[in-house]
């Protein structure tokens, strides 16, 4: 059964165990996912609504990219455990030689490499998501702002998660291009996504107090 299928309790069990997936990654992707139904469910409340017909429009385009984020969020819970198996048989290669020892570094640079692109993919959708949020805040139903908040915690929580499995994936790479860029494009994510969600956050705060 697919990790993003199984039950709640059932991928709690799972996490909870010493078993190495789901890890990290996983919960990263599900608890952006999470965070992006928080979302979709205050759009789904303000659609329909007299008070909010001039943006509906709008709100209806932001539920259509929430879905598609959420399934994309979904499917990387899968694809960061279908990373790791490659990865944990290179850290059991044998070094006893000077050509196993290299053989071991090849391999492990190249899955290094494929495991470093899932959490780097969950910070673009946690980031693609705190945008969203952030502009659901401005137009979404007064009532449910709160789960607007909730929401991009969740999704900030995800923002910070990647980060941490791509630097711990970074420490077996010798490529120096693919690291700098990678380690770019990590920070302007975390950067800015943090300081977009704390922004939302505050005002969100704000309006409820």
């Amino acid at each position: 059964m697919a990790m993003a299928e199984k039950s709640c309790a059932q991928f709690l069990d799972a996490l909870a165990s010493k078993a190495p997936v789901p890890g990290g990654g996983g919960a990263a992707a599900m608890g952006g996912a999470i965070g992006m139904a928080l979302s979709n469910m205050v759009g789904n409340l303000t659609v329909g609504k007299k008070k909010y017909a001039d943006v509906e429009d709008e709100v209806k385009e932001l539920l259509e990219q929430g879905y598609r984020i959420i399934e994309e969020l979904k499917a990387l819970v899968d694809k960061d455990a279908e990373v790791f198996e490659p990865l944990s048989k290179a850290y059991g290669l044998p070094k006893d030689t000077p050509e196993q020892a290299e053989h071991k570094a090849k391999v492990l640079e190249e899955c290094s490499i494929t495991a470093c692109s899932v959490p780097l993919e969950i910070m673009r959708k946690a980031y693609a998501g705190i945008k969203i949020h952030e502009r659901m805040e401005q137009i979404g139903t007064k009532l449910a702002i709160s789960d607007v908040g909730c929401g991009v915690v969740f999704l900030k929580a995800a923002l910070i998660s990647g980060q941490l499995n791509v630097l711990i994936n970074l420490s077996a790479i010798k490529d120096e291009k693919f690291v700098r860029e990678t380690k770019e494009e990590m920070n302007r994510l975390l950067e800015d996504g943090c300081r977009i969600a704390d922004a939302t956050l505050q005002r969100v705060v704000e309006k409820i107090s």
